[in-house]
Formats: structure tokens, C-alpha cells, sequence
């Protein structure tokens, strides 16, 4: 393969799996040097055979983990067959080089089973097009990597996806049928009340991400078509709008780091849960992460009905005044300081923002990462934004956004992109896509992940 193509290759079908990831340059690099290794301040070096006399490095803020090492290994040895084939039919190869990629994703989870998880995705891909009785069908599947079965007259996965039965068996959720590594039937699986550990996982996925440790691999296929591949306490992969993507939390997580108080870990796990939740809830949201020294900058943008907190409230008061006390604004002076004249509970009292007060009482002055994360996720799906200040206290929910001018995009981007300049920005689509935004050191909006 040579250097175009192999950085061709690296830039479309590698660092878009890894989020946050760009390439940094090369390296020189011997024939002793292995195709992919570990580099100096989180970064990958990469060739395509060892005879090459260079390595790309790729790079990103997080240190990468041995399972994504092995990962590139795994496409860079799959897409180096692939090229070796001299195929000229474009969609031919794309084709190839999906299922490369596809075959890589499994093989960097285990090579023991790596046959019988690459035939399982492909039943429930089947699966994925197809409905029973009129609706389309929600499934899980369990390898157990540890175990084989003992059966004398052992059932296979493709007997058992191929029947309709399977339809009813399992739900994705709760309910899911187990195999062994070579694919044979160990039992069913209800999720009850598994133990709790650490898991980094959708909401509605978190007992299955809790049993799925080393030795257990989850597989779903989605109500929407999608399929999520669960691993080590994980969401690791999952193909969505026919691509796959792998899932680096604690980058995306790092990504949201603002300069804050000792709490920031915590706020920030508890934003990118939220962003997650919502992504596999397929519904949309807007969800930002204030600077702390941008709270006033950004109340600007928001409607004082929106506010749920009194110290957030009276900070707005006081803008608002201020503002009403300028030459340009006489006419509307009288107006403002009318409005702005009472208590934060009388205010939201004589001007019936039932809303507000519901949401208020509900929150009863927990921050985010305080309160239930499927609380969280309903409260987000609410039209408008979620707005939390950078100790984690929760401004506004359903916020509708003063949109700056010349802002581009629907409603729901053109907010994210305004509220960017004051902290991280992140839209979530009905498809799942997460786009998170903030501003570089010129203070222009750039986007700083998308996925899902």
C-alpha cells in the first residue's frame, strides 16, 4: 500500500471512529517497529507493513486503551488485504471495507468468539429489516465467552434467529437469549436486579452493561434499527444510520472539561450521561455546560420565565435593570422595572409560568448530578434548552434561546451553536447524532465531537 492511500485510509475510515482523534504528522520509523504502537502524549504511531520506513501518528487529548490499539491493528491488517485485491469498483470496496471494518470491531473484544458475534450482528441485521406481526422488533443476545455448553444435541444462534419465535423471546432490555463462544445455546437471561457496579451506558441499557464484564458480550438490536455492542461494563460499539461508531467516553467526558471546581469530573460525567440517555431515548436536546466566568454572558440568552434558580433569577434582575436604564431603552424602562420590581416567587407566581414552578419543585435545588438520571433525561427532552452553570447547578430547563444573529441551522443547532461561546454546547438529534460544540482560542465556534 502506498503512503496516499494509506493516509487516505487513516483519515476516512480510522480517525472518525475515534472521537476527538486528528492526525499529528510522522515519524521515521524501521523495519523493527511494529505496524501499530502506543507513541509519547497519547497518541498511536501506525504503518501498513514494517518494511515502511515511516508511521503516522494520530493523536488526541486521552490516552488511548488497549482495546482500541488492537482495534486499528485489526482494520489496518483487514483494509491492507483488502488493498492488496486492486479492486477498482468503488462500491464493491466500500462494501469491503465496511465489513473489514465490522470484523476488526469484534476481533479487538475477543478472537475466541469473534465468529460466532460477527454471525449473530449479522442475523439481527436481517432482523433489523424485516417486522413481526406489522411492528419492527426489539432483541438481545448474550455471548458468554467463558463458558461452553454441555449439550448432547446443541441448538445453534442461526437456527434460532432464523426462527420466528426469537421475536418473542427477548426485549434487549431485561430479557435476552444466552450462547456460548461456538454459538451454542446456553439459556435465557431476565436482568432483574443484577449487581451494582460501575457502568458507562445509556440508562435504559445500564443492567445489561452491569452482567457484561470481560467474559460477557450484549448484543441489541434497537426498535429504530440500530445495533449496540456492550463489553467491560460498557456501550464499546454501535451501528447507527448503517455505521459503526466507537464509543470513547472518557474522551468525550474530557472534552467537557471547563475550568470549574473540584466537582467537574462529576458535572461532567453526569452532561455527557444526560447527552447519552437522550441519544438512545431518540429524542432531541440541547444541553450546555456554562464557563465560570461566563454565567451573566449567557444569561443574556435566556428568558427570566426559563429560570428555575432564585440566585440565577436575581442575577438576570439585575441585567435586565441595568439594561433598562439606558438612553436607547426609555421606552421600554418603565416596562422592565415594573416587571423585574417583584420577588423571584411573586414574579413567577402573578405571571402563572406554571412551568417554571413545576420544574422547580421538582428539581428542589439538587444539582444535576444529584438528582435521577432518568428525571434528567425527561427534563432535557423538554422543548428548548437545559442550561447548568459550572458547579452544576441547574439555570433552566426547556430554555427557549435568544438566537444571535446570522446563526445558521435549524432552531435547535442554531441554539447550541449561540450558547457554545459561553462554555460546551452539545445537540442531541432524534437519530442519536451528538454534536458537541465550543470556541477555539479566537473564540469561534468549532465543533468538538459528533457521534452516534
Amino acid at each position: 500500500m502506498d503512503k496516499s492511500e494509506f493516509y487516505d485510509i487513516v483519515g476516512k475510515l480510522i480517525v472518525p471512529l475515534f472521537t476527538g482523534s486528528f492526525l499529528a504528522g510522522e515519524t521515521e520509523s524501521s523495519q523493527r517497529d511494529l505496524e501499530v504502537a502506543l507513541g509519547k502524549g497519547n497518541s498511536v504511531l501506525l504503518k501498513p507493513s514494517k518494511m515502511d520506513d515511516y508511521r503516522i501518528i494520530l493523536k488526541r487529548g486521552q490516552a488511548f486503551k488497549s482495546f482500541e490499539v488492537n482495534l486499528i491493528r485489526s482494520i489496518i491488517h483487514e483494509i491492507s488485504d483488502i488493498s492488496a485485491m486492486n479492486i477498482e469498483d468503488k462500491m464493491y470496496l466500500n462494501q469491503l471495507q465496511s465489513m473489514a471494518i465490522e470484523k476488526a470491531l469484534v476481533e479487538s473484544l475477543t478472537e475466541n468468539g469473534s465468529e460466532t458475534v460477527l454471525g449473530i450482528i449479522n442475523g439481527l441485521e436481517k432482523w433489523a429489516s424485516r417486522t413481526y406481526e406489522g411492528s419492527t422488533v426489539k432483541l438481545g443476545i448474550m455471548v458468554n465467552l467463558g463458558v461452553n455448553s454441555d449439550s448432547v444435541n446443541p441448538v445453534n444462534y442461526n437456527e434460532v434467529l432464523n426462527s420466528d419465535f426469537f421475536a418473542l423471546f427477548t426485549d434487549g432490555v431485561s430479557s435476552f437469549i444466552e450462547f456460548d463462544k461456538n454459538g451454542n445455546l446456553l439459556g435465557y437471561m431476565n436482568l432483574k436486579n443484577p449487581k451494582s457496579v460501575p457502568t458507562i451506558s445509556p440508562y435504559v441499557f445500564d443492567r445489561l452493561a452491569r452482567v457484561c464484564n470481560d467474559k460477557r458480550i450484549g448484543i441489541v438490536l434497537t426498535e429504530k434499527g440500530d445495533i449496540l455492542i456492550f463489553f467491560s461494563r460498557q456501550l464499546v460499539f454501535a451501528k447507527r444510520n448503517g455505521d459503526w461508531c466507537v464509543y470513547s467516553h472518557d474522551e468525550v467526558i474530557r472534552l467537557l472539561q471547563n475550568n470549574v471546581s473540584y466537582t467537574a469530573k462529576q458535572i461532567r460525567r453526569a452532561i455527557y450521561n444526560t447527552a447519552l440517555d437522550c441519544s438512545f431515548a431518540y429524542k432531541g436536546a440541547c444541553l450546555v455546560y456554562i464557563n465560570k466566568d461566563k454565567t451573566l454572558d449567557a444569561l443574556n440568552h435566556i428568558d427570566a420565565a426559563d429560570i428555575i434558580s432564585e440566585e440565577h433569577f436575581n442575577m438576570k434582575k439585575q441585567l435586565e435593570l441595568a439594561e433598562a436604564e439606558k438612553l436607547y431603552n426609555i421606552a421600554n424602562a418603565k416596562k422592565i422595572i415594573e416587571k423585574f420590581s417583584l420577588s423571584y416567587e411573586d414574579f413567577l407566581n402573578k405571571n402563572h409560568y406554571t412551568k417554571t414552578m413545576a420544574i422547580r419543585k421538582i428539581v428542589a435545588g439538587k444539582k444535576l448530578f444529584e438528582l435521577d438520571r432518568k428525571l434528567i433525561e425527561e427534563m432535557t427532552s423538554v422543548d428548548g434548552a437545559t442550561i447548568v452553570d459550572y458547579d452544576g447547578t441547574i439555570i433552566a430547563v426547556g430554555a427557549i434561546i435568544k438566537i444571535e444573529a446570522g446563526s445558521q441551522g435549524g432552531g435547535r443547532l442554531a441554539a447550541t451553536t449561540t450558547m457554545a461561546k459561553y462554555g460546551v454546547a452539545i445537540k442531541v438529534s432524534q437519530d442519536g447524532i451528538m454534536q458537541g460544540f465550543s470556541v477555539d482560542k479566537q473564540g469561534r465556534v468549532k465543533q468538538i465531537f459528533n457521534f452516534g
